[in-house]
């Protein structure tokens, strides 16, 4: 871990693995066996918990919970105090409970105070705005924003919101997806 940089108040394990280029920076911790990517950014007070798996180039911001069961792909941006939830049915004394996967799909967008409930998929490129509560799939380049999250347009791998024809006006490209009805 060389090339990597972990802020002498930074715990990680000795089990985990951390990719090259990628920088740990105050008050985190990364738990045993957790896998984070390259040329990634793990901001002040974020904990990575047990076997998640992050992706190259992610950036996660201050404050973030990052639970056993998520599983962060490529080129995704998670704003601060964005908090994943692992257990459907948390009960304190639960002995037997079970963690329910969560996906987020490459080059997606994760808003600041946004909460995405386990056992939802974050579609490639999507937004979810900040404050958001996901508590169910959001399709690819998908925008959504509220409690519960819903989707409201469509946004272009740049991030920047469609037209009614898919077109992006920042950067002039059409994006071929399946829409869902916005009502």
């Amino acid at each position: 871990m060389s090339d990597t940089f972990i802020h002498e108040t930074a715990v990680v394990s000795q089990a985990a693995k951390i990719g090259r280029g990628t920088k740990i920076w105050i008050n985190s911790q990364i738990r045993e066996n957790a896998i984070i990517g390259c040329d990634c950014i793990i901001s002040k007070d974020t904990y990575i918990d047990t076997e998640v798996h992050i992706g190259d180039r992610v950036k996660v911001q201050n404050g973030v919970s990052i639970y056993h069961g998520v599983t962060v792909e490529d080129e995704v941006f998670i704003g601060p105090n964005v908090a994943f939830t692992n257990d459907l049915i948390p009960r304190a004394m639960n002995q037997d409970w079970k963690i329910t996967p969560t996906l987020v799909k490459k080059g997606s967008s994760i808003g600041a105070n946004s909460t995405i409930i386990c056992g939802n998929i974050i579609g490639e490129y999507a937004l979810v705005g900040a404050g958001s509560v996901v508590t169910k799939n959001v399709p690819a380049h998908a925008l959504v924003v509220g409690n519960p999250a819903r989707i409201i347009g469509y946004v272009c791998k740049c991030g920047e919101r469609l037209d009614e024809n898919s077109f992006c006006k920042k950067c002039g490209t059409t994006t071929n997806m399946k829409k869902v009805d916005l009502k």
